[in-house]
């Protein structure tokens, strides 16, 4: 996935250098790039190319990295580490560091767009738009607001889980969705076990960084430990408790696994995969 980030994004020697130096700098070198991951397990499901793969997996990514780098932003966040290493507006600037994640989102759609992923073009459409719809104002973008709103105040569990279905799930679902349709993952029976499968890890995928921020360090991390509960944030744990977090994300996890069960062998990489989600130490 490396590799492939590295091929598709700008040069950092073509015009403007800066911007595209800072563009590989946030997306390069760092993560653990778990929505790729997604979308390739989902696409062994479904009987995908793999070079289709690569790109629907690499727009994915891209947003998820411009997310990053707006989220660390002094006016949200206002974070200066990410990956183990300077975020992008301290290692460059503020400026630079707002235009890095608008050149991110508008390449991914330009991905999305200029490579073949589906044999009918309204299917690719529909991927587009699902791309769309999930890192907007009704997915990652809504649930960030939400987030900033909530800051201070006392969630209830299912005022949490409404958050974070947008902020966190609706991208780790259209990841998935995402590789499907670069097979034969518009079936319908398969497309809802796996609509199902993503919306499980997605919560998952929160509950466990919950965790995480509560009990890893800093240098595991990779980020700053400890600083939602410090700003005042609402999280699982805070919500319902460390014990009951835990077994949150055990549910979870069971949950996720058994929808794919009955896709049996090919489905391999997305149950080691929620394994990976819940079971990872950072």
């Amino acid at each position: 996935m490396e590799t492939v980030l590295a091929r598709l994004l700008p040069g950092a020697q073509i015009a403007p250098a800066r911007l595209h130096a800072a563009m590989r700098y946030a997306t390069l070198e760092g993560g653990k790039r778990v929505r790729p991951l997604l979308t390739f397990a989902a696409g062994e499901v479904a009987q995908a190319r793999p070079e289709r793969l690569e790109v629907a997996a690499a727009a994915v990514e891209l947003i998820h990295a411009y997310s990053l780098v707006h989220d660390d932003l002094p006016c949200m966040d206002d974070d200066v580490l990410r990956r183990g290493k300077p975020t992008a507006h301290v290692e460059y600037d503020e400026a630079t560091a707002l235009l890095v994640g608008d050149a991110l989102q508008s390449l991914a759609f330009q991905l999305l767009a200029e490579h073949p992923l589906a044999d009918d073009p309204s299917a690719q459409l529909e991927m587009v738009k699902l791309l769309a719809v999930a890192a907007g104002s009704r997915g990652m973008a809504g649930g960030q607001q939400i987030d900033l709103e909530a800051v201070g105040k006392a969630l209830s569990v299912p005022e949490l889980e409404s958050m974070h279905i947008h902020k966190t799930g609706a991208l780790i679902r259209a990841a998935v969705l995402l590789g499907a349709a670069c097979g034969n993952g518009h079936d319908a029976a398969l497309r809802e076990r796996l609509d199902q499968y993503a919306k499980t890890v997605g919560l998952a995928f929160q509950v466990v960084d919950d965790l995480l921020d509560h009990d890893a360090s800093t240098a595991n991390l990779g980020k700053t430990a400890g600083k939602d509960s410090r700003q005042g944030k609402p999280t699982y744990v805070s919500a319902m408790g460390l014990a009951r977090a835990r077994e949150l994300a055990r549910e979870l996890r069971h949950n996720a696994l058994q929808a794919v069960a009955p896709l049996g062998p090919p489905a391999r990489r997305l149950r080691e995969l929620a394994d990976f989600i819940v079971l990872r130490k950072f």
